[in-house]
């Protein structure tokens, strides 16, 4: 969007201002993306930006694949075409150009590359445990209200759980900031490639999200210590101060802005950045909530104040509010049966997946863990075989959008990843059978079109510096 349209955007949302209560945006539909509400470039320019650059990938053909697209297709016997990073065509029998790798997929099943959208993977480092939070880098938790922060800057790129995923098939990753704050920061959505450092890692062009949380976290360690919040309510009113403050500095960013002679630009905030972006749609709104009452809570202040829920993570009991979730069209990112480990868990049911996606709920598989991260594919075939005893049939081709197509839309980046199609990104994941058995590996993953894991080519098997030390033993075919 060019300054001039920002500017029509900017000037048609303040003449509505003061019928919706001071919020820009107040009708809850996310501004175009790259809108420049506030006028302080730091919202909209990284300083850090990517340095990733594709491996050379050249041309390759797999063929007489089980292809599960992404879009709700199962397609049989069907070739694949790989040429300059991009998918250039799936179509049966196709010629095999001049130069081309040919892989025999007979028998096999290819998939669009697996994206987590939560992740912690670089920030609290495998084997650590439950007792090492302290020395991890997931959380900044001196005070309720961390949105000044930015998880890429703890990211420790080295950290073999990214090798780990890779090996089972993911190839894009969201890495949030942890859910003791109500309001984490902002997240990074990195691509699953060895690199020296973060930034070698972070997928080009990719909006930044903003991790929020509610319920038993942020009120149980601040409670503890006698900070605010000690409870649910007093969660909801920090909230709503914080967001209050953000449109008052966005005021004055307008205003600046629209009249910058002369006048002192207002003294920058870290915090109130990002919370401002929140409020001008420029960052993707990911919230940690298990319980029904809480996500239908914190809907009413995301209306209150004009702002989009992209998801709600853990949502153990979406399956209780399918329909308020399918009007505001906010995806749950969820595991298959994580139940009972703390309070908010006793309502969890392994049905959940397979209920919210009978109701036409954007459903998604998280990890969460740098353990349950490399069994993607095995969250939701947990999560089809509790459908199954429970009436509901989801066919492969359902499930795999699970892990590929929904999550890509949660990103904002569904015109690049998440589908087998032809003009995105190759990102491709060949399975030796069915990706919801047991018994199938991720055989072949590709990024961009270059084959970054072969599990039968040790060259192909990254390591990381941190592994030096510690070889693992090879993998077997």
């Amino acid at each position: 969007m060019s300054r001039l349209e920002a500017r029509q955007w900017l000037l048609a949302s303040l003449m509505g201002f003061a019928a919706c209560g001071g919020t820009v945006g107040c009708d809850g539909n996310r501004p175009p993306a790259g809108t420049a509400v506030s006028g302080i470039s730091s919202f909209f320019q990284d300083p850090n930006p990517s340095t990733y650059q594709p491996l050379p990938g050249g041309v390759v053909l797999l063929t007489d694949a089980t292809v599960l697209d992404g879009a709700g297709n199962r397609l049989n016997g069907v070739d694949v075409l790989l040429r300059d990073g991009k998918i250039s065509e799936v179509a049966e029998n196709l010629q095999v150009p001049e130069s081309a790798v040919v892989v025999d997929a007979s028998g096999r099943w290819v998939t669009p590359g697996i994206i987590d959208v939560h992740s912690h993977d670089g920030t609290y480092l495998l084997p650590l445990t439950s007792q090492d939070f302290a020395i991890s880098d997931l959380s900044e938790i001196s005070e309720p209200n961390a949105a000044e922060i930015w998880i890429e800057h703890g990211i420790n790129a080295q950290d073999f759980a990214f090798r780990r995923a890779l090996a089972s098939g993911v190839t894009t990753l969201q890495v949030l900031p942890g859910s003791v704050p109500l309001i984490g920061g902002r997240s990074v959505v990195l691509k699953n490639v060895p690199a020296t450092t973060v930034y070698g890692m972070k997928f080009p062009g990719a909006q930044q999200g903003v991790k929020m949380a509610c319920g038993e976290n942020p009120k149980s360690h601040f409670g503890e210590s006698g900070d605010a919040p000690t409870s649910r309510m007093g969660e909801i009113s920090l909230l709503r101060e914080a967001f209050l403050k953000a449109q008052v500095y966005q005021q004055e960013w307008l205003a600046y802005w629209q009249h910058p002679a002369g006048v002192q630009p207002p003294e920058r905030d870290l915090t109130l950045e990002t919370l401002a972006g929140v409020l001008n749609g420029d960052f993707r709104v990911h919230v940690h909530c298990y319980k029904a009452d809480d996500m239908a809570v914190i809907l009413g202040v995301a209306r209150e104040f004009g702002f989009r829920i992209d998801a709600f993570h853990h949502a153990v009991e979406a399956y209780k509010i399918t329909g308020l979730l399918e009007d505001n069209q906010v995806c749950a990112a969820i595991w298959s049966d994580w139940w009972g480990y703390k309070l908010e868990a006793t309502d969890a049911i392994r049905e959940n997946a397979a209920l919210l996606e009978s109701a036409g709920v954007c459903t998604i598989m998280h990890s969460d863990s740098p353990v349950t991260g490399q069994r993607l594919n095995m969250e939701a075939a947990k999560s089809i075989g509790a459908g199954r005893r429970a009436g509901i049939e989801i066919a492969p081709e359902q499930a795999i959008r699970w892990l590929t197509s929904n999550p890509a839309i949660t990103l904002g980046l569904e015109d690049q990843i998440g589908q087998v199609k032809v003009g995105l990104n190759a990102d491709i994941v060949v399975w030796s059978g069915n990706p919801f058995s047991i018994y199938s590996h991720a055989d072949q993953v590709f990024i961009d079109g270059a084959l970054v894991f072969d599990r039968f080519d040790k060259s192909h098997q990254p390591v990381s510096d941190s592994e030096l030390a510690f070889p693992i033993t090879e993998v077997s075919p």
